[in-house]
């Protein structure tokens, strides 16, 4: 068995659905959770800027005892994944091939959406995956810039117009190429699924990237002994609002409030 924890970061409060999973699959794994709230998105953000918020990440991770770091953000996962994974003997799991595979599954037509941040849409990394994965695969990206903000201030809910209206003009050229698979690229994502599904239609299977890579971890790692795991949160700004609106996307409360870090130290 292997006690040490497992470190989880993203640009703000979207990884949780990753979190979230990990606690339903792998209870008695300890966790470590960065949320990177002082600077998010990443996803508008140059390739530069990318790698080097997800560096100091992995560098404020690396701090604890830790056996391996999932990218609990799609925008990373696209763009500085292979670079930062070179730069450390731990294991490191994105969130893109996971997210991918189970869109293989299920896809009945091949015919697949991608919604993403404008940087992992523009990175195009989805739709090389997929078609070489799979050659023939019709593969439809979409950005949608606006969701991680209204993720990040709650506003997630069917009847909400804000969020509904974004979500029809988003979802308007997925639709039109007829996928029955949508992809949510980014962990903020799941939190509107309720209104991306009700523009869908129940024909669209909707694959979670961020509970994708949390179930590709458990077959990768050994793990902890016969225990209840914990887990910490940390952030890089406001751990108020953190802890406000993370209960909605873990589905139950934090164990620990968050801890406040300078990520500009590392």
């Amino acid at each position: 068995m292997d006690n040490r924890a497992i470190g989880v970061f993203d640009s703000g409060v979207g990884g949780l659905t990753a979190v979230r999973r990990l606690h339903e699959i792998m209870p008695n794994e300890d966790i470590i959770y960065f949320g990177d709230t002082g600077r998010v998105p990443y996803g508008t953000r140059s390739p530069e800027t990318i790698l080097k918020y997800a560096r100091q990440d992995v560098r404020f991770l690396r701090k604890f005892d830790i056996k391996a770091i999932v990218i609990a953000c799609n925008t990373v996962s696209a763009v500085a994944l292979e670079t930062v994974a070179a730069e450390t003997d731990v294991p490191i799991i994105g969130v893109v091939w996971p997210a991918c595979a189970k869109a293989l599954s299920a896809t009945r037509t091949g015919r697949i959406g991608v919604i993403g941040t404008q940087a992992t849409v523009r990175s195009g990394v989805y739709a090389r995956m997929l078609t070489a994965a799979r050659p023939g695969l019709s593969v439809h990206m979409q950005a949608c810039p606006l969701f991680v903000p209204l993720a990040e201030n709650g506003r997630v809910h069917r009847g909400d117009i804000v969020p509904e209206t974004l979500a029809r003009e988003y979802l308007a050229p997925i639709q039109a190429a007829g996928v029955d698979t949508l992809i949510l690229a980014c962990t903020h994502y799941p939190l509107l699924s309720e209104v991306i599904a009700d523009v869908m239609g129940p024909d669209v299977t909707l694959i979670d990237s961020g509970a994708a890579a949390a179930e590709s971890v458990r077959g990768m790692l050994i793990p902890a002994g016969d225990r209840a795991g914990d887990t910490r949160y940390f952030v890089s700004d406001d751990p108020e609002g953190f802890n406000r609106l993370a209960p909605g996307f873990l589905n139950g409360p934090l164990s620990h409030p968050a801890e406040r870090v300078d990520i500009s130290d590392y």
